[in-house]
C-alpha cells in the first residue's frame, strides 16, 4: 500500500503541474500545484520531507523520499511516477506528429520550433559555462571546453566517452 501512496504522491503533481513537484530554482517559486499535507499523510508528514523539499529537482526529491519511505523499490516507484506524466505526453505528442508529419501545418511548426530549441540550448550552455567558472574556476573550465572540443571535432570521439572522461577529470581534480 505504501508503494501506491508513493506513486500517487509523485504522479498527481506531475499531471496537474508543469515542472514536477519541486521548486523552480531559477525563480524560487513552486513550479507545480502546491503539495498539500493531507494528500498523502505518511509521505508528506515525514520529517525527511521538510528537509528534502528545499531541493530544486523533483526527481531527486522523488528518489530520496521514495527510498526513505519504501526502500529501493519505493525509490524506483517514486522516480517512475515523477517522470511518467511527461513521458506519456511526449510519446503521445510524437505519435501525433509522426501521424501528421506530411501536413504543411506540422512542417511549419517544426520549422518554427527549431530556432527556439537552438536558443534554449545556447542559453543552457551559457548558464552551465558560467556556473562552471564560478564553481570550478576559469582554468578548469577552459581546459574542459578546449579538450572536449578537440576530442569531439578533431578526433571524432563519441560524446558519451567525452562525458565519461570529463567526469573522470572532475573526480581526479576534485581529489587533488
Amino acid at each position: 500500500m505504501i508503494y501506491w501512496s508513493i506513486f500517487l504522491a509523485f504522479f498527481i503533481p506531475g499531471i496537474l503541474g508543469y515542472g514536477g513537484a519541486g521548486l523552480n530554482s531559477a525563480c524560487g517559486k513552486r513550479s507545480s500545484r502546491p503539495l498539500r499535507l493531507d494528500d498523502h499523510p505518511r509521505v508528506w508528514r515525514s520529517s525527511r520531507f521538510g528537509k528534502c523539499f528545499a531541493r530544486s529537482i523533483a526527481t531527486k526529491m522523488a528518489g530520496y523520499i521514495g527510498y526513505m519511505e519504501g526502500g529501493i523499490l519505493g525509490s524506483i516507484v517514486a522516480l517512475v511516477a515523477s517522470v511518467a506524466p511527461s513521458l506519456i505526453l511526449m510519446v503521445l505528442l510524437m505519435v501525433t506528429l509522426l501521424k501528421y508529419k506530411d501536413s504543411p501545418k506540422v512542417q511549419n511548426i517544426t520549422k518554427l520550433v527549431r530556432p527556439v530549441i537552438a536558443v534554449l540550448l545556447g542559453a543552457m550552455t551559457l548558464q552551465f559555462f558560467m556556473t562552471s567558472i564560478d564553481t570550478s574556476g576559469t582554468v578548469q573550465t577552459v581546459i574542459l571546453v578546449v579538450v572536449s572540443y578537440w576530442l569531439l571535432e578533431m578526433r571524432k570521439v563519441h560524446p558519451a566517452f567525452v562525458i565519461i572522461m570529463a567526469l573522470g577529470y572532475g573526480a581526479v581534480s576534485g581529489i587533488l
